[in-house]
């Protein structure tokens, strides 16, 4: 017997078809003999709604009371798939996050969980009844209000249920069947991976990979709980109810870097389509200029992603560029314009017509040579490279929009990921 917490996104609960599909997934591995707990999110399109709903009666509004509207969604689909599953002869509750409690901090709208109290959800769940936990939200103890966790926040409700249960594996059902080399969608021979480190899933999500929450896997890491993504599209009968000794058999399993045998050194190629390119010119190349220029930025809570200093052939002066969210950037420009007199820089640039791609894998640690390997391939193709970043197994490059499905499709091929 397994202890299961199964997640299911806003496409596997779109409709009353779906939802009894979902009720058809928990009753497996209720009759596996399985103890289960499921995560929902809102139906797809719900908080979308619910968000127009709210911005329509006030674009500048109550966080708390934008809370209390959008966390509804997810109050709906809990109650629906407890009662399908109670209709098919299985024991089931729905639970809201301040039933549990699982409580947050003061952050609403992009809360973040501080405890999970599952003292009765454990005893519940022992006892074979079904938990269907509201995914995306908790409560902010100190005045007791809803608070959601921001987008994709179901994820990390689902692994923050995991660890408060002990769970044995924490499965992420979504409409794709597990994390792909890239997307398929521009390389078809993309395959499928069966195990992939915690590390370089992080590394793929808040690259540009949309499968899991970037916060989601940093929990699981801390926590050491495994993670699936299995497709709720497969049908039911054709999954086998979970075992702790098959986990590896479908989708793929997210877990420590040591129960992975050494493969390829490039695990997965990334992009990120909303990024934007700034460039500052001829500021005075002198000590302090950085943090006067970033400074400012992070007080605004704009997050700076790569950075690149060239010094102008007088050199006294220098070109600063780096890149910001799209959505930031007439943020950033507005914080550039109001500090333009204190730098004293000739003129600011920008441009969101840039993708950011990435290599990634934990091979790159013991072999030399990759980037310089990225680069040559990019090179061939005619692909002008705008910028660069590091980290210990990763390496992601700035370029032209136009050439993104170029660049990850001859990257994919160049680091032998191609399906054989």
């Amino acid at each position: 017997m397994a202890l299961v917490v199964m997640k299911f996104g806003g496409t596997s609960v779109a409709n009353i078809e779906r939802i009894r599909n979902v009720a058809q997934h928990v009753k497996r591995e209720v009759d596996a003999g399985n103890q289960v707990a499921v995560v929902v999110s809102a139906m797809a399109g719900a908080t979308n709604q619910l968000v127009g709903f709210v911005r329509e009666v006030s674009p500048l509004h109550d966080a708390r009371e934008y809370d209390a509207i959008v966390a509804s969604g997810e109050q709906v689909t809990a109650g629906l798939l407890a009662i399908a599953l109670q209709t098919i002869g299985i024991r089931a509750r729905s639970w809201q996050g301040w039933q549990i409690p699982l409580e947050t901090d003061t952050a609403h709208g992009a809360a973040r969980i501080t405890k999970v109290d599952a003292g009765r959800l454990v005893e519940r769940v022992a006892g074979g009844e079904v938990a269907v936990v509201t995914g995306f939200q908790g409560i902010e103890p100190t005045h007791g209000r809803i608070a959601t966790l921001g987008r994709g926040g179901s994820d990390t409700s689902a692994v923050a249920v995991a660890v408060a249960l002990n769970a044995d594996v924490c499965d992420i059902y979504t409409d794709v069947d597990g994390v792909y080399t890239t997307d398929p969608r521009i390389v078809p021979e993309a395959r499928r991976l069966s195990r992939i480190s915690y590390e370089e899933m992080l590394e793929m999500a808040s690259l540009g990979s949309k499968v899991l929450q970037t916060r989601s896997v940093e929990l699981a890491m801390v926590y050491g709980i495994k993670l699936r993504v299995l497709s709720s599209f497969a049908a039911p009968d054709s999954i086998k109810p979970v075992s702790i000794g098959n986990l590896q058999d479908l989708g793929t399993t997210v877990c420590s870097e040591e129960e992975i045998m050494e493969g390829q050194v490039v695990s997965g190629i990334a992009y990120a389509k909303d990024e934007a390119k700034v460039t500052i010119l001829k500021v005075q190349d002198k000590p302090g200029i950085a943090a006067r220029i970033f400074g400012p930025l992070a007080e605004a809570g704009i997050n700076v992603d790569m950075i690149v200093q060239n010094v102008t052939p007088d050199g006294a002066h220098t070109d600063m560029t780096f890149t910001v969210g799209a959505n930031e950037l007439p943020r950033a420009l507005q914080v550039l314009e109001k500090v333009k007199q204190d730098l004293g820089y000739l003129d600011v640039r920008s441009s969101a017509d840039v993708v950011k791609v990435s290599i990634i894998g934990i091979g790159m640690r013991s072999h030399a040579g990759v980037a310089a390997k990225m680069f040559q391939i990019l090179s061939d193709k005619g692909i002008n490279i705008l910028a660069i970043s590091t980290s210990e197994i990763k390496v992601s490059v700035l370029i032209n929009s136009d050439y993104a499905e170029l660049a990850v499709r001859t990257l994919h091929e160049g680091f032998g990921l191609d399906a054989t």
